[in-house]
């Protein structure tokens, strides 16, 4: 072959690898996970003739962020089969592929669950937090399942895979629920909930690049609540959500973890770090009498210290149980 023959040759393997290179990246990362990546937290384009040591805000990359991706680390969380419309009872359910592309069988226990199913509405309306059930035969995951009001949906499937190695991780996929959509009202902070008969106070700030501690105190006809059962691991329970795209907040339980059957509080404890300033929501599960109660919060989370360096995002970040 000539050399003109050749660089002919040459320039078209290029173009069938970048035309393979696009299409696989098209079928991990969808628009919308691309068009939440570039719109939350984008910053400017790093400045190569700056000093090494620059300092830089405290916010992390919200790439980096848990639970704003179908994807991680090889694995993928498949189209969520659910109920079309509200009030239609029927089964809700998923798989989570592994690196091999088949269905993960094998699931390490965290706070006393294999995987921790959070659906919230995108504007943070009918939360839940449900535990499905494995078919070891299909990998398939399910739930009987029921909306209660029109909207697209998030589905955050909290999990880690058994291999020693493994870190957990927070998958995401949206559903579509038919119906007229009455929308929320704007939401304005809110520290203290009432929820079936108890008084829900939540004391402490946040800020964002820092953990700062928050205190849930639990009471009923102004009385403290000492009987908290033991829930997932803990006392209490925390989800914590970005207002806007709903990416986790990093969120440890403090204290004691419960021993056997003792019942606790009125307060529980958690360390939070929100990744930027702004707005979230955060939804607190405590057991009382062997029934799960949830009382929700809208916090703002102030600005933080902007000299300090940005920290390695966590891989441990989402909800809160027992550590």
């Amino acid at each position: 072959m000539n050399a003109a023959g050749r660089l002919a040759a040459f320039g078209a393997g290029l173009a069938v690898a970048f035309t393979a290179a696009y299409v696989t990246a098209a079928a991990v990362v969808p628009d919308t996970a691309v068009t939440a990546t570039q719109n939350v937290g984008a910053e400017p384009a790093a400045d190569h003739s700056a000093p090494t040591e620059q300092v830089v805000p405290v916010s992390p990359p919200s790439a980096d962020l848990p639970g704003l991706s179908l994807a991680q680390d090889g694995y993928a969380l498949s189209a969520v089969r659910a109920p079309g419309a509200p009030n239609d009872r029927a089964t809700l359910s998923f798989t989570i592929a592994g690196p091999s592309g088949t269905p993960l069988l094998d699931y390490a226990t965290v706070h006393d669950k294999q995987l921790h199913l959070i659906i919230v509405r995108s504007d943070g309306q009918h939360f839940a937090h449900v535990h499905p059930v494995l078919d070891q035969a299909t990998g398939i995951w399910s739930t009987p399942w029921m909306w209660k009001a029109a909207g697209t949906y998030r589905v955050f499937a909290d999990f880690q895979p058994a291999q020693a190695s493994s870190a957990k991780l927070t998958l995401t996929r949206t559903v579509d629920v038919a119906g007229e959509l009455t929308p929320s009202p704007p939401r304005t902070t809110r520290t203290i909930d009432e929820i079936d008969g108890y008084t829900v106070e939540l004391d402490g700030a946040l800020t964002a690049g820092v953990s700062t501690e928050v205190v849930a105190k639990v009471t009923r006809d102004g009385e403290p609540v000492t009987t908290l059962q033991p829930y997932l691991g803990a006392y209490g329970h925390l989800v914590a959500l970005r207002e806007g795209d709903l990416a986790y907040l990093h969120v440890h339980p403090e204290g004691a973890e419960p021993v056997g059957d003792r019942t606790g509080g009125p307060a529980v404890s958690f360390a939070a770090t929100a990744p930027t300033a702004g707005r979230y929501l955060l939804y607190l599960d405590f057991r009382v009498d062997d029934t799960v109660h949830t009382a929700t919060f809208v916090v703002d989370a102030a600005r933080g210290d902007t000299t300090q360096p940005v920290p390695e995002p966590s891989r441990d970040a989402g909800h809160a149980g027992g550590h």
